[in-house]
């Protein structure tokens, strides 16, 4: 998962006609921690896909423009819209992962 640190590297990354899975997540964050120990899987489950991560005190304005109120969030982004959200509170299992991604975009 490749980290993004910059406003303009993320505008242009949710541009492709691919669909993109963005992480937003915090150095501070348990559930960020609790999501790491079992995201790796997932990765390799959906490796047809480019994911990038997002730490959200980084670029809080890219946190507020897309509704991510709590962290570790998933976004999908194509052609550079969001076109789907797996909020904090939903996003504490790997089948709770899972789920949103099958629902969300083919493998």
């Amino acid at each position: 998962m490749e980290f993004i640190h910059d406003r303009s590297v993320f505008d242009k990354t949710i541009q492709g006609e691919q669909p993109v899975i963005i992480k937003f997540s915090g150095n501070w964050c348990p559930d960020c921690k609790r999501m790491d120990m079992f995201i790796g899987d997932i990765l390799e489950e959906y490796n047809k896909f480019e994911w990038y991560e997002i730490n959200r005190d980084e670029l809080p304005e890219v946190a507020q423009e897309y509704e991510v109120m709590g962290i570790p969030s998933i976004l999908i982004f194509q052609n550079g819209e969001k076109k789907a959200h797996l909020h904090s509170a939903n996003a504490k299992t790997p089948e709770e992962v899972q789920e949103f991604l099958s629902a969300s975009i083919s493998k």
